[in-house]
């Protein structure tokens, strides 16, 4: 009988002697009917196909049945096994395509390292120099700012086209956000990749999954959306610039609007305030997520200019804070943080339900000596005393006094 030539399972669920009309259910086989048919026709000596998109449930279904090499040399497990090692996790397409069928194979997959396979073929392919890329992979996006020179064009002969660095990010953005975060974790170990690039590779993610972050309208989710964009702010890169400001900022807007925490809040605040400067005024304005208010959260973005402050203050610090006894002029981001903050409190300005103090305290957390011209900050207050209610407030507050 061919199934029991080649299944020790069924060696020990089938006695030798005694009643043949037995019945055997194995209703908890992994893969199910189709990974059991596969099986089935080995055993049969029939023609199996196996791809990328099946060899996981035939894999983890052998294994079940037993179809090791001490029932029978050459069994199914030692096949699949060279089949995945030797075609498989050679092939780029093909190990990031098993790698999303694992999930449907739990515990099985994760037990016969499956999974950690895959993540290692990935990661270790992405981690080549970009000379030695020789395999088919997706790339329907912008080349890097990095990489406008690779096809320029020298004495008049055209370049080769180079392999930009981040060619691996596109195929990577099907995978579920579980098994992307252990990629990229992997990626991120190795330390082969920039940071820049692995910083582009989670904004192409992100967009893929959450198109709306990309939007201005209001963004909506429910708990696997929050767990999302908890996880998408802990894999982003700790280096500065490995991803743009903008980009922090819809992900703080998202993740205000979803409630995603505290500390969630408290990471991307931090590492916006490094690259404050790099900011738009339309960037810093996120609503509010107050029920009983409308407008802007002017308290998120009165955060990260004392965190940019402190954080430049330190800077300075290290440079000394005084030169031949005068005080040091103010950095040109600086300068630059100042505009766009005093265009972001000319927006909100317009915005009846602004609270005066609110706007001092914002105006304030920028020192005077950091604006050469205050131009930007009169039109600001001249557009809040526009407004009647505002104005109203502002006068219940005359001991204050704009900077």
């Amino acid at each position: 009988f061919p199934l029991l030539s080649k299944c020790a399972r069924f060696q020990k669920l089938i006695p030798t002697t005694g009643d043949e009309n037995i019945d055997i259910h194995i209703h908890d086989i992994p893969g199910g009917p189709k990974a059991f048919e596969i099986c089935a026709k080995f055993c049969y000596g029939m023609v199996v196909t196996l791809n990328a998109y099946n060899v996981v449930a035939a894999r983890c279904a052998a294994e079940y049945l037993e179809m090791n090499e001490t029932v029978d040399k050459g069994n199914l497990i030692y096949k699949i096994d060279v089949f995945l090692s030797s075609s498989i996790f050679r092939s780029w397409k093909d190990s990031i395509i098993v790698l999303g069928t694992t999930k449907a194979h739990l515990p099985w997959s994760e037990d016969l390292k499956l999974v950690s396979h895959c993540i290692d073929s990935i990661a270790s392919k992405a981690s080549v120099d970009t000379s030695k890329v020789e395999w088919s992979y997706t790339y329907n996006r912008k080349k890097l700012s990095t990489e406008n020179d690779l096809d320029m064009q020298w004495n008049g002969v055209k370049k080769q086209p180079s392999v930009p660095k981040d060619w691996w990010v596109e195929d990577l953005t099907d995978l579920d956000i579980d098994s992307y975060k252990q990629v990229i974790s992997a990626i991120k170990t190795m330390g082969m990749v920039p940071k820049d690039a692995v910083g582009e590779a989670i904004k192409a993610y992100t967009y893929k999954k959450l198109p709306s972050l990309s939007k201005v309208s209001m963004i909506h989710g429910d708990g696997k959306v929050r767990a999302m964009l908890v996880t998408i702010t802990c894999l982003l890169p700790s280096e500065k610039g490995s991803v743009s400001c903008s980009f922090l900022l819809k992900l703080l807007r998202a993740t205000n609007l979803l409630k995603c925490g505290e500390m969630c809040r408290k990471e991307l605040v931090k590492r916006i305030g490094r690259q404050l400067d790099e900011a738009s005024v339309s960037d810093l304005l996120i609503p509010t997520v107050d029920g009983e208010t409308t407008g802007y959260d002017i308290d998120m973005i009165l955060s990260i200019v004392e965190e940019y402050v402190r954080q430049d203050n330190k800077n300075t610090q290290k440079h000394n804070a005084e030169v031949n006894g005068h005080v040091q002029a103010p950095s040109t981001s600086m300068i630059t943080v100042a505009k766009v903050i005093d265009g972001y409190l000319t927006e909100v300005a317009k915005d009846p339900n602004t609270p005066v103090l609110k706007f001092i305290n914002l105006a304030e957390a920028i020192s005077g000596n950091s604006r050469p011209f205050h131009d930007g900050l009169y039109r600001a207050i001249d557009m809040y005393m526009k407004v009647p209610l505002q104005l109203a407030n502002y006068k219940c507050h005359t001991t204050h006094h704009l900077h």
